[in-house]
């Protein structure tokens, strides 16, 4: 059972009541609980639409303020929630900007959390107290941000900056410890791997067809045959983002020589010549592992006003568990870069904004909705793990064609700058919660098989 009250704090209650809506009377609820902690209580019930609890239980459970919550019952305890702790690093001594530039986005999530009826709080390795079972979180109130001790979490959901951060030994097994000790849920592990996804993406016979051709084998043998088919070719990191080290190299056939596109380490737009491929390999991987790169055959993509055109796409899981496409934005290429990337140039667009007729409009966002969600169940279900978002990259070619570029676990927000995204942007912070409502019910109804 799943209800939505306003939980308020009454002083005139005995220490261990609680007053509950008449419709919870038959589950003879004789226990509360607040993430890991539970604790007996003496329920009564009256007529109205909310949770009344004494003074003395609202702060055994270290409940960080009254307002509309999830109740779950199960085996006569009932459950608040969810709480959900959100796991990253880069915390600061400021408890006006918690963490750094971050802060922004993170206290536009947390406030999201009211319109859902959740508790959020952002915590890191260093603020859990293993012995006691709490952590010191940040939440963000109406009065900003502030540190509460809380219980362990229903659910934690991973928002750790990027794959260096990741890698650090102490975070890592924070995170194994919270899954295998407490069987505390932990949404959106880890980035993705651009040849793993291709790889268990190749297995679905009606996702092939989306794939460019792709070899983890960087060598002037395979860039050569590449050349040979198709018009240019992506040199990419298999564990690249935001268009980092990416290089797109065309042979000119009429007077034979290879230029080499891409950004340097000063973020300056590089277009490189050269007589062979082998200088122009030596030069690119002057510093790099030929292990550590893919090539990828090049598209020619749809371009408007002289720049091609990408698209993003923003996948959720719902309240329900299900996929559901929540964003969907164009991204113009910058001059002379290679990528759609905002630090490249890049501009944000809606697709009335590219596609001028409706039926136009209608037939390509259609075609972005059917290809992002059936993606997205198949890296759901080839991959380990909750995963709860998804952002893609997705070209169309001059024939209307659709390719996936890139899908990626923790996808950025830039397209959310454009003022027409807003209800997009609110859309995918209000997913994330509903998502982990459905996980907190799943996990206290089947705490063992949640992970099966």
């Amino acid at each position: 059972m799943k209800a939505l009250l306003a939980i308020k704090c009454k002083e005139d209650l005995l220490e261990d009541q609680i007053v509950l809506p008449e419709m919870l009377n038959e589950y003879q609820i004789d226990s509360i609980a607040f993430g890991t902690y539970q604790i007996h209580c003496v329920a009564t019930y009256n007529s109205g639409h909310h949770l009344w609890i004494s003074q003395k239980l609202f702060d055994q459970l270290l409940l960080p303020y009254e307002g509309k919550i999830h109740v779950f019952v199960h085996e006569k305890t009932l459950h608040l929630g969810p709480l959900i702790g959100i796991f990253t690093a880069g915390f600061t001594s400021s408890i006006l900007r918690p963490i750094g530039e971050r802060s922004v986005f993170f206290s536009k999530l947390l406030a999201t959390e009211r319109k859902v009826g959740a508790y959020m709080f952002l915590f890191g390795a260093n603020h859990i107290n293993w012995e006691e079972g709490t952590m010191v979180g940040y939440l963000f109130t109406e009065s900003g941000w502030c540190k509460k001790t809380l219980p362990f979490p229903h659910v934690v959901y991973d928002r750790l900056p990027n794959r260096r951060t990741e890698r650090h030994r102490l975070l890592s097994s924070t995170r194994e410890r919270i899954q295998k000790e407490y069987a505390i849920p932990w949404f959106n592990p880890g980035f993705f791997d651009k040849w793993d996804i291709h790889q268990k993406l190749r297995i679905e016979e009606r996702i092939v067809p989306y794939l460019p051709e792709t070899i983890n084998t960087v060598s002037i043998q395979t860039i050569e045959e590449y050349l040979a088919k198709h018009p240019f070719v992506y040199l990419k990191p298999k564990n690249g983002s935001l268009g980092f080290g990416v290089y797109k190299i065309i042979y000119n056939r009429e007077d034979e020589l290879y230029y080499v596109r891409y950004k340097n380490e000063h973020f300056v737009n590089k277009l490189l010549r050269f007589s062979n491929l082998e200088p122009l390999l030596s030069h690119v991987f002057k510093n790099k592992e030929l292990s550590s790169y893919l090539v990828q055959q090049g598209i020619p993509l749809l371009k408007k006003d002289d720049s091609f055109i990408d698209f993003r796409v923003h996948t959720n899981k719902n309240e329900k568990g299900e996929w559901q496409v929540s964003a969907l934005a164009a991204k113009l290429s910058g001059k002379g870069s290679i990528t759609t990337h905002a630090n490249s140039g890049g501009i944000i667009k809606t697709i009335p904004e590219i596609f001028e007729e409706e039926q136009e409009q209608k037939t390509v966002i259609e075609k972005l909705n059917v290809a992002s969600l059936l993606i997205s169940n198949a890296i759901d279900t080839h991959l380990p793990g909750f995963i709860g978002e998804i952002g893609f990259d997705f070209g169309i070619d001059k024939d209307n064609k659709v390719w996936l570029f890139e899908a990626n676990s923790k996808p950025g927000r830039s397209i959310f700058y454009h003022p027409k995204l807003r209800n997009e942007d609110i859309l995918t912070r209000k997913l994330s919660i509903e998502y982990a409502v459905y996980l907190t019910e799943k996990t206290i109804k089947h705490p063992e098989g949640v992970f099966t």
